[in-house]
């Protein structure tokens, strides 16, 4: 296949830190690339050069071989909260709608609306300010996605997406003819949408063609073969030792060529591959934690005239690792605020029941927000052991630098650290995979699944949640929180295996889920149905396939590119509308078929 795009001898650095020098690759059309390396070596800095939001500090040469649309997802979208997001988008798209014809224009709004109806944001007058992180971030990979790019470059497009966003980006990327270069951490998402793996390591660049699986082996023979050429030169270094350390009469007569060489092995043998990666050997364990955790019984709360908590009653156990899941907007950092009552108390909402915890808790918070380190301090002034941060993969020459100048990645490896030097023994993570590379992650979770302690993850990372939790509390709106016993990965299938019997009319689909999912169950306590609650799980039975139908011959309609502007607008709306009426009723439905 042609090279789509040539890049050649490229370099950035900051300040005495070089990123990356003189470098070079090709992408092909039609490549689908997940980029990996450490945080802080530049990846960020590549792709903005590539999009043209930053310059080369050698110049350098990038060379598009085509006449194509170039679309850049920034990891942090910059908008105004008082917009709407229709005016959001006007604003962002801007440029590319000045690029274009009236006719084009037309399609653009078409498909825009089309990708933010999927990702359930119908209502375009809603205002910036109302919107979740995650519904922000749809927001911005909508109006990138509506360019109809030939060649997209995307820096960590799942960071704050729930699982139907990235299940449904997932989808359009693996499916779409497009080029695509990215950044991300989801390896699930990497896996299932990249066709090529190129990593950034030791300032070259490497790419390997095939899954992240393939990569993994490939990397590994690679440094396997690098270490074991230098094994050959030391043995040639060894035997030209011995012929330099020869009689001093011999030694007078030496070729000059011979000992140059001599030197240039002696570099050559030194040169064994090392990795810089993050070591949590040394990190003390979780302190004592008693056999009273955190009882929770008949918890509501109410903010806003909305319900994030109803009758919510439940007891943490010592050691138990349980994932929160849901919607964005759905309310999990509320109950993580409220279950370690961190919520407000100037504000507090009406709150009833009671949630009480044990003495011995000692918990460490890490939040979505991260911490605000003081000033221009330094990592030393941050954290004062030196020690630690070597291990978390700050070395001596990066102590005296500014937290100001780090990357998104280092500063939270550097707040992880600061949380895990306090011996919590109750972790509560609130999205901790976004901005971490994937090395650091896998260390992580190894140290995580070793943890001897209370853990709870807030997390869309369906990796991150299958390796690590035995159980999920899933929040599904209106306050209501449901048990599922299993991985993330079994509840999403059992999520979809629902959907399957929903369609077939089978009135015995819950209990058909059970059985194919043996263990995998969500704890309800078992009632009869009364007659009015049967004629209730029957009609919904008959409403969730025809709103379904519905949904699917309005979206046929507005991808078609005929609707006028005015029922565009109508059936984008009725999308929405039929979108929160099936989270509604598929949500009862369960807990009917559940109580049956």
């Amino acid at each position: 296949m042609a090279s789509y795009l040539q890049i050649e001898n490229i370099s950035k650095s900051y300040g005495p830190k070089i990123l990356f020098e003189n470098i070079g690759f090709n992408i092909s059309e039609g490549d689908k690339i997940a980029l990996i390396a450490p945080n802080g070596t530049g990846k960020t800095s590549l792709l903005k050069i590539l999009a043209g939001k930053d310059k080369s500090d050698s110049g350098g040469k990038i060379t598009f071989l085509k006449d194509i649309r170039i679309s850049f997802l920034e990891q942090e979208y910059d908008y105004l909260p008082e917009r709407s997001i229709q005016e959001q988008v006007e604003a962002g798209a801007a440029g590319f709608l000045g690029r274009i014809g009236p006719e084009e224009r037309i399609e653009y709004w078409q498909r825009l609306r089309e990708h933010l109806s999927n990702f359930n944001l119908g209502d375009l007058s809603m205002p910036m300010r109302a919107l979740s992180g995650g519904e922000v971030k749809r927001v911005a990979i909508a109006q990138m996605l509506a360019t109809e790019a030939d060649f997209y470059i995307m820096d960590e497009p799942t960071n704050h997406l729930d699982t139907d966003a990235i299940e449904y980006l997932e989808s359009f990327l693996g499916r779409s003819r497009c080029t695509l270069l990215m950044v991300t951490h989801d390896r699930y998402f990497l896996e299932r949408v990249c066709n090529t793996v190129m990593e950034l390591d030791h300032g070259a660049v490497y790419t390997y063609r095939g899954d992240y699986e393939n990569y993994l082996e490939k990397r590994q023979e690679r440094i396997d073969n690098y270490n074991a050429e230098t094994d050959k030169v030391r043995n040639i270094l060894r035997r030209e030792l011995e012929w330099m350390r020869s009689t001093p009469c011999a030694r007078t007569g030496k070729a000059k060529y011979r000992k140059d060489a001599f030197y240039r092995l002696q570099d050559r043998a030194d040169a064994v591959y090392t990795e810089s990666r993050l070591s949590l050997d040394d990190v003390a364990g979780a302190s004592r934690l008693g056999t009273k955790i955190i009882n929770c019984k008949n918890a509501s709360f109410y903010y806003g005239g909305k319900c994030y908590l109803k009758d919510f009653t439940y007891n943490f156990q010592r050691y138990e690792k349980v994932g929160i899941v849901g919607r964005n907007g759905a309310g999990k950092t509320t109950f993580l605020n409220l279950i370690l009552g961190r919520f407000d108390p100037d504000d507090p909402g009406e709150f009833s029941g009671t949630i009480e915890r044990g003495e011995s808790l000692k918990v460490g918070y890490y939040t979505q927000k991260g911490i605000d380190f003081t000033g221009d301090q330094t990592v030393l002034e941050t954290v004062a052991d030196t020690r630690l941060l070597n291990r978390f993969m700050f070395p001596h020459e990066m102590l005296n630098t500014r937290v100001s100048r780090l990357s998104g990645g280092e500063k939270r490896r550097l707040y992880l650290l600061t949380i895990l030097m306090e011996q919590p023994n109750v972790l509560v993570l609130d999205e901790p995979t976004n901005d971490l590379d994937i090395v650091t992650l896998n260390v992580l979770e190894e140290y995580l699944k070793e943890y001897h302690g209370t853990l709870i993850i807030v997390s869309h990372d369906r990796h991150f949640l299958d390796r690590l939790v035995d159980h999920l509390f899933v929040l599904c709106g209106d306050g209501e929180v449901k048990d599922f016993i299993g991985s993330y990965t079994q509840y999403r299938t059992f999520l979809k295996d629902r959907e399957v019997e929903l369609r077939r009319g089978n009135t015995d689909s819950c209990n058909a889920d059970r059985n194919r999912t043996g263990s995998q169950k969500v704890k309800t306590t078992t009632q009869k149905l009364s007659f009015k609650e049967k004629r209730e799980l029957e009609q919904l039975e008959a409403d969730i396939p025809a709103l379904e139908a519905e949904k699917a011959s309005l979206t046929e309609q507005i991808s078609s590119g005929t609707l006028p502007y005015d029922k565009l607008q109508e059936a984008s709306e009725r999308i929405g509308a039929i979108d929160a009426a099936l989270e509604e009723k598929e949500m009862r439905w369960l807990e009917l078929s559940e109580k049956a």
